[in-house]
């Protein structure tokens, strides 16, 4: 059973909540209170339905057979192209890449970016980035000569804009940066940036993995040459991701993969590759997965959006004051203006982070203890680590209270 479509005067969050049936269980003697969205999220129903509907009714390769049931996994495969094209504002489908997620598009891009550069060009990071938005960027300089700068960092976690402007006059060839950080959920003014980067003619590529489940992603708005992210963040299932290109940036890639599907043409004496998006799409894709992707999208849509965006940073300041009052907490990359959205990092007096996340999984709440694929973050902090507490569409005020009475509860024990 889906949500029916609810306008913004009529905002029934059980009714939101009830359709993911992973919230339901309890944990031993608890209830589950699940505060790590931002790792991934739990599925509705919808979704769940939609995939097993795929693979008892549907089961056939796409774009390849004649008979009716690849017509019919064809049909709504590339009907979820369109959604996503809807979903983010694109120009086209064409620009709609099909991947495994947000790390594998990434890779694709700096894959497919080899030949374009050379010794000495300039690659500039957002240092705070995930590591999927580091990594392939230094193989890249590995494998041709340039060089990984990153974008300093402010004392609380944050870009410094001024450090950004400055190094922009060393004319990069590419700007990598996150649209949401991933370890503390703080909103980056990614418009204003990829403008200024766009001045010096520098290609860019956003890490939306973290935004596009809270926030309305438009990315001819942002025009920015790359946006990329994945379904499991945003109510749909592992394994499927979107890698969104201006359609001169995609034509600028060497395929990773090649092979069945992407190819036009091949004989021993060459081979050619077929047209956007086909030719980065090489073998059977993830076809069940992109279908639990259009049925989040699908569910997504359903929603109020303007209510649903209203009670998460309700939610967001709430778990922020509720964790200033508990004392001996420190809170990182929380600024004035509250730019954060989705997730707070955070850290219990000098007690170790898997420490505080074991005792609290204890009374049932799961939240994410680490480094969080984030390590250069957490070098600037000074921290080997830290907690990360993380909201979705179904968390409400139960959840937070629940989570600062456990805390509270690990505190007594721990100081």
């Amino acid at each position: 059973m889906s949500v029916k479509r609810m306008t913004d005067c009529q905002f029934d969050h059980q009714a939101i909540r009830s359709q993911f049936p992973a919230l339901q269980q309890q944990l031993g003697d608890n209830p589950l209170c699940y505060l790590d969205t931002a790792a991934t999220s739990q599925k509705p129903q919808s979704v769940i339905d939609a995939m097993n509907h795929y693979y008892q009714l549907d089961n056939a390769n796409v774009h390849r057979a004649a008979h009716q049931l690849a017509a019919k996994a064809t049909l709504q495969y590339e009907q979820v192209r369109v959604q996503v094209q809807g979903f983010i504002n694109a120009a086209t489908t064409q620009q709609i890449v099909f991947t495994h997620g947000t790390t594998e598009s990434i890779n694709m891009v700096a894959h497919g970016l080899t030949d374009l550069f050379k010794a000495g060009d300039v690659i500039l990071v957002d240092g705070a980035a995930h590591h999927a938005n580091i990594v392939p960027w230094q193989a890249l300089a590995k494998r041709t000569g340039a060089n990984v700068i990153p974008i300093p960092l402010d004392s609380d976690g944050c870009i410094n804009h001024s450090a950004y402007d400055a190094l922009l006059t060393q004319a990069p060839k590419l700007v990598a940066l996150s649209h949401v950080t991933n370890a503390m959920g703080t909103i980056n003014p990614v418009k204003a940036m990829v403008a200024k980067a766009n001045n010096v003619g520098a290609m860019t590529l956003i890490d939306g993995a973290q935004a596009v489940a809270h926030l309305n992603v438009d990315v001819q708005s942002i025009d920015c040459d790359y946006y990329v992210f994945s379904g499991h963040k945003m109510y749909g299932p592992t394994g499927v991701g979107i890698l969104y290109g201006k359609l001169d940036a995609l034509e600028k890639l060497t395929p990773m993969l090649t092979g069945g599907e992407m190819i036009k043409t091949v004989s021993f004496d060459g081979t050619s590759y077929g047209e956007l998006p086909n030719r980065l799409e090489a073998g059977t894709p993830a076809i069940a997965a992109v279908i639990g992707l259009g049925a989040a999208i699908t569910f997504l849509a359903e929603l109020p959006q303007t209510l649903i965006h209203q009670h998460e940073q309700q939610l967001i300041h709430y778990l922020q004051q509720q964790l200033s009052q508990l004392g001996d907490i420190s809170v990182y990359g929380v600024r004035p203006n509250n730019d954060n959205i989705g997730a707070v990092a955070f850290n219990l007096a000098d007690e170790h982070h898997q420490d505080v996340g074991i005792l609290l999984d204890q009374q049932g709440v799961a939240i994410r203890g680490g480094h969080h694929c984030a390590m250069p973050l957490m070098q600037s902090l000074q921290i080997k680590g830290c907690c990360r507490a993380s909201i979705g569409i179904y968390s409400n005020q139960q959840d937070i209270d629940r989570f600062i009475n456990a805390l509270a509860e690990v505190k007594s024990i721990l100081l």
